[in-house]
């Protein structure tokens, strides 16, 4: 198990460690801009970065906020 403080840091992960891995027929389309928009520093957002990271498994993401008075 690996835990990750942001969803980006979570995401730049997955794009050095997984997305490299993956077959041909899946570094198309919406990965593929993701992974240019992220690395050219086009812009992508974090709801976008959760969904690709939820849609391809083994991730869940959780929010979770603390007041400490």
């Amino acid at each position: 198990m690996k835990t990750f403080s942001t969803v980006k840091e979570a995401f730049e992960w997955w794009l050095k460690n997984i997305y490299p891995s993956l077959p041909a027929d899946q570094k198309v389309g919406r990965l593929t801009n993701a992974w240019k928009d992220y690395t050219y520093n086009r812009g992508i957002s974090e709801t976008r970065m959760r969904e690709i990271l939820i849609e391809q498994g083994h991730f869940e993401v959780t929010t979770t906020v603390v007041y400490k008075p």
